[in-house]
């Protein structure tokens, strides 16, 4: 998982593409001991794979609509369900691009420890103050925490510094933003922290103090509704890339239900939630709801 090796891996090794397993942790231990049963010790053969057999990594559970409106009327939340995709995506664009932090709970978790665009907050990069914002009144965490681009595939080697056959889906790799989305630094002499407040790019919400982003490209066949999201995104404001970072808040693990999803968007300054095809406005909710932050944050010991 350490983003900078393999990218130096990619750019100083003999190999024109690297696949980094995207679980490479306590949770990847299992697909270890899982394969090993299988190759070794049932001797089954080991075959190439023409596609990505991780699926996206998208392996976890998935909750259907059914499951999701029973949980919203559980919670007493005020919601409206889309008549059809693409209102659900045309709404979530125009409010990203409006500014406002939206949560996106689709389909089957991830497995491993990134969210990948399924159990994801998003917001818009270009704007400076997104990542402090984001930081302070979403993941209640230090406002310098960098966060990660999702980008279109079709797009990434236009942003950032990626040859064309290199794909980073699960987000396991950094690369420069591209010298022609790059601004001119003057630092005015500032140091440390103060550095954090100059715009080093047309996405300075994902560009670290070293021109670098760990980014996570995206496609249609593993990424689906996200994918058509940032397409639609692209079409509205000719940027193709958003802010991705993890359903959750510091020291909380990665909400899975659509039960987490409500009490993580209850408790912190998230503007919206589109959540299967149902979308929730923070402005449209029970002050009852809203009241229980304090609760929920308790919970979850600082990171």
């Amino acid at each position: 998982l350490n983003c900078v090796a393999n990218a130096r891996l990619l750019a100083e090794g003999p190999f024109r593409r690297v696949w980094i397993q995207p679980a490479a942790g306590d949770a990847g231990g299992a697909l270890g001991a899982a394969l090993l049963v299988w190759h070794q010790l049932l001797e089954r053969p080991r075959l190439p794979q023409p596609s990505d057999a991780q699926q996206g990594s998208l392996l976890g559970p998935a909750y259907g609509n059914a499951a999701v409106r029973a949980a919203l009327d559980a919670a007493g939340a005020v919601y409206q369900a889309a008549g059809s995709e693409e209102e659900l995506l045309e709404r979530t664009a125009r409010l990203l691009s409006q500014g406002k932090v939206v949560g996106f709970f689709q389909g089957r978790m991830e497995f491993g420890p990134r969210a990948l665009g399924c159990r994801s907050i998003l917001g818009d990069p270009r704007d400076a103050g997104m990542q402090s914002r984001m930081n302070q009144k979403i993941k209640f965490r230090e406002s310098f925490r960098p966060f990660a681009p999702v980008v279109l595939r079709e797009h990434a080697a236009e942003y950032f510094d990626l040859p064309p056959q290199v794909e980073s889906p699960y987000m396991l790799l950094t690369a420069q933003v591209s010298a022609a989305h790059r601004r001119p630094v003057d630092d005015g002499g500032r140091r440390g922290l103060e550095l954090l407040a100059l715009s080093r790019s047309d996405i300075p919400a994902v560009t670290h103090v070293d021109g670098s982003a760990r980014l996570q490209t995206v496609d249609e066949e593993r990424h689906g509704r996200l994918a058509r999201l940032l397409r639609r995104f692209h079409a509205l404001t000719g940027c193709p890339v958003l802010i991705n970072t993890s359903f959750n808040v510091r020291g909380e693990p990665i909400v899975c239900s659509p039960e987490d999803a409500l009490r993580c968007f209850f408790a912190t300054d998230m503007d919206a939630l589109a959540i299967e095809d149902f979308l929730l406005l923070r402005s449209e909710q029970p002050e009852r709801l809203l009241a229980r932050r304090e609760e929920h944050l308790a919970r979850f010991a600082p990171d």
